[in-house]
């Protein structure tokens, strides 16, 4: 099966602007997407720049818009975006982001955003020789959080950062959902300095394309205002007390 990639390209960061090159491959329906840029790379276009690591969906480095839709590369069949023999794929650098070169983008501020939720457990040291339990139902409460691997779809397809407006995002708000969730953290009020500021949680308006654009289903959307109910809780009894 013949398809033409339709590859939005650019030098340099601040360079010239993007342009769409045009590849000829020949693929098997079956094949990833990842696959036959991994075949443009190697026969026809050693300068093309795309991020791929595991190449199995677990570390997320090969996300990008594909046909518009944000997509792992190495998840996404060719018969998923081509029909038939001759069919256009187009394949853009993930969106909200700066990019570095083709399909690479600068993830930097991506990643100050999830360190500033403290992505981790904070907990007091367990008594010496024991473990901290957990019940199937505490551990159910962020089980689907725990899915996330980073790859940025979410960040990409959020309305509310291409708008150009300051949102912490929405992988960063789920990461801190997972923890605050998880029974043995007690991290809520440090987590509050990043999440209840006007850029932080608040900026969000519920239209859900994260919980879409997610590769992993999370269910981000829900996450996201589950915390805009706990922080409003947690100020409510403050403000009484």
């Amino acid at each position: 099966m013949r398809v033409f990639l339709l590859v939005k390209r650019r030098s340099s960061p601040g360079g010239l602007e993007p342009e769409f090159a045009r590849y000829e491959v020949e693929v098997e329906p079956h094949e990833r997407v990842l696959d036959a840029l991994v075949r443009v790379s190697r026969r026809d276009d050693p300068t093309l720049a795309f991020r791929r690591s595991c190449g199995h969906g677990v570390c997320g480095s090969d996300a990008m818009v594909i046909n518009g839709r944000e997509r792992l590369a190495c998840k996404t069949l060719i018969r998923d975006v081509a029909d038939k023999d001759g069919d256009v794929v187009i394949l853009e650098p993930l969106r909200n982001l700066p990019v570095r070169k083709d399909l690479v983008v600068d993830q930097e501020k991506f990643f100050i955003a999830y360190r500033s939720v403290k992505p981790y457990l904070v907990a007091p040291e367990a008594e010496a020789g024991k473990e901290r339990p957990q019940t199937s139902r505490e551990r159910a409460a962020f089980e689907n959080a725990t899915n996330c691997i980073l790859c940025g779809a979410c960040y990409s397809a959020c309305l509310v950062l291409r708008a150009g407006k300051a949102f912490l995002g929405p992988s960063a708000v789920a990461q801190a959902f997972r923890f605050n969730e998880d029974s043995r953290d007690r991290g809520f009020e440090e987590r509050l300095q990043a999440l209840d500021k006007p850029d932080g949680i608040w900026p969000c308006e519920s239209k859900a394309e994260c919980t879409k654009a997610c590769p992993r289903g999370l269910q981000i959307a829900r996450q996201i205002n589950e915390t805009k109910r706990r922080i409003t809780r947690h100020k409510t009894l403050r403000e009484k007390s």
